[in-house]
């Protein structure tokens, strides 16, 4: 897969925005008054032409048991299209992994080709190249899919050469993607019975508009489900939030969901890290501090709180907080101001805190490393999140992201087997879905071939013999102690960047260095740190 060449936009153009709207009216309206597939996927296509420049647009189904053509088993042919004629949809007869159609179909994963001249695999068999225009073409297909299964392929033509970001095509295809695998799974319903429609158009409504597609987090389980429904039910009180949940399960994805889904959404959304501060700079980092406070201390400093003022404050691991801070924390949040180091007035501050730890704070408060009243200040509105084991029906939908993300950043085009997110789907993931995500990437940068099989997938799975990451553990074990380096000041600027709540070897800094080609950006990324942190801790280790 070729990454998109066409100059970058800060967003959509406005005439495109306003045809992608038009877009969307009609075919939600044409739903609304029509089931029939042929009649809204026909228009469908007819739409994307005519106000979006992506052509001859067609969509391919498997032959059903009962088609009117016997053909092999897994044979697809072009069902629905527009700018195609009789005679070139006839022609639209594709082999089980045939061309780029029978690949789509066979992987279920999006394909996107550049330039068809320069790729074999584009068989040009609906429309030979002597019909489309003279300059670049581009093909795009994607799977439309039911109940997770890929029934057929959505695919079109594009002119390469097009003032619209290609990005902005293939988002507005998905959706399309989407709606299309609904039409067809609402007509076998129908077929069924009419009461099983009902019920099943109400939960592909609740899927389609849940806070999973609004807020990048993705997933349709019922766990998940259940947790993203409890976060919108509190998302407009005030009162402090506990994510609670394994490391990995996307704490910070739905702290930052809670904060858009809440009135507070234009306001700062502030992330703090507690297991990355030194004991001796967390009053000056939440709290700031004021002019001459300390050696060093040239000008105030506004701390996390005052800059989250009117929004929210995320306070990550928050276990490891000091017994002396938790103290003032407790204060702060029953009577809503703060005090700068070295000051003496009160700042009067509206903040919203969303708290999360993967550590059990009850054991923690028995074994009094942890408050008992901030532990029930901080309890008020507790959301546990599903670890990836709860969730198997998802890993199918968020390794296909990860692979598409992957491929996209490497320039790389690798795919899985069906057979490889079965076994995807087995593997117990203790380190949930950062760990997921770290395995695709890994696979897609250092795979043998674009497909992936189920036996290669081994030698990229972690070993399973690790025990889970659950959330209760006992505090004497949860978390390693911090090392602090020495400070010539108490308040030495980016300190916290430097010390993140795990260390790696020298050589495992080294090791993704050379796996992402010398990329220190995408190194770090790979690790779990910051660029700041992987350059410090790199140099650190080679003076060691």
């Amino acid at each position: 897969m070729i990454t998109d060449p066409s100059p970058a936009l800060s967003s959509v153009d406005p005439p495109f925005q306003a045809q992608e709207h038009l877009l969307m009216r009609e075919i939600i309206g044409l739903i609304g008054k029509s089931l029939a597939p042929g009649v809204v996927l026909r228009e469908m296509l007819h739409l994307l032409s005519e106000l979006l420049g992506l052509n001859r647009g067609r969509i391919v189904l498997l032959d059903s048991s009962d088609s009117a053509q016997p053909s092999p088993p897994g044979t697809s042919r072009i069902c629905y299209a527009y700018g195609l004629t009789k005679a070139e949809v006839a022609r639209g007869v594709y082999a089980p992994g045939e061309g780029i159609t029978g690949r789509v179909l066979a992987t279920g994963q999006t394909m996107l080709v550049q330039d068809i001249d320069a790729e074999p695999l584009f068989l040009a068999r609906a429309v030979t190249r002597d019909q489309l225009p003279q300059e670049t073409v581009a093909f795009i297909a994607l799977p439309i899919q039911v109940k997770g299964v890929t029934v057929g392929v959505l695919a079109c033509h594009r002119i390469r050469s097009r003032q619209r970001r290609l990005n902005d095509d293939m988002a507005l295809l998905k959706i399309m993607a989407t709606l299309a695998g609904q039409v067809l799974q609402l007509q076998n319903l129908m077929q069924q019975q009419t009461r099983a429609l009902e019920t099943r158009n109400t939960l592909l409504t609740h899927a389609l508009d849940a806070a999973a597609v609004r807020y990048g987090i993705i997933g349709t389980s019922s766990a998940l489900l259940q947790a993203i429904d409890e976060l919108e039910r509190v998302a407009q009180a005030q009162a402090s939030v506990l994510l609670l949940g394994e490391s990995g399960t996307g704490k910070e994805l739905f702290a930052r969901a809670l904060h858009l889904s809440s009135q507070r959404r234009d306001a700062p959304f502030i992330k703090v890290n507690c297991a990355a501060i030194p004991d001796t700079l967390f009053e000056s980092e939440l709290f700031g501090y004021e002019r001459g406070a300390f050696t060093g201390a040239a000008s105030a400093r506004v701390g996390w709180f005052e800059q989250a003022n009117h929004g929210t404050i995320f306070l990550d691991e928050i276990g490891d907080m000091p017994l002396a801070m938790q103290t003032k924390l407790l204060r702060t949040l029953q009577e809503g101001t703060i005090v700068r180091l070295g000051g003496k007035s009160e700042i009067k501050v509206d903040v919203r805190l969303v708290a999360a730890t993967h550590r059990d704070l009850e054991t923690d408060v028995a074994n009094g490393s942890f408050r008992r009243d901030l532990f029930y200040r901080l309890n008020v509105i507790p959301i546990r999140l599903p670890s990836l084991r709860e969730r198997r029906e998802d890993i199918h939908t968020l390794a296909i992201h990860f692979m598409n993300r992957a491929n996209q950043a490497n320039q790389r085009n690798v795919y899985l087997s069906a057979a490889a997110l079965a076994r995807l789907e087995e593997h117990p993931w203790p380190g949930n879905i950062r760990e997921l995500g770290n395995v695709i990437e890994r696979l897609v940068l250092l795979a043998d071939g674009p497909m992936v099989s189920a036996t290669e997938l081994e030698r990229f799975l972690p070993s399973e013999t690790a025990a889970p990451n659950t959330a209760v553990m006992p505090a004497t074990v949860a978390v390693s102690p911090r090392v602090n380096p020495p400070l010539s000041t108490p308040m030495t600027p980016l300190v916290r960047d430097y010390l993140p709540a795990y260390s790696h070897s020298l050589q495992e800094l080294q090791q993704a260095l050379a796996l992402h080609r010398g990329n220190q950006s995408r190194a770090a990324q790979a690790l779990g740190l910051t660029v700041r942190q992987f350059a410090y801790r790199l140099r650190k280790g080679q003076t060691a």
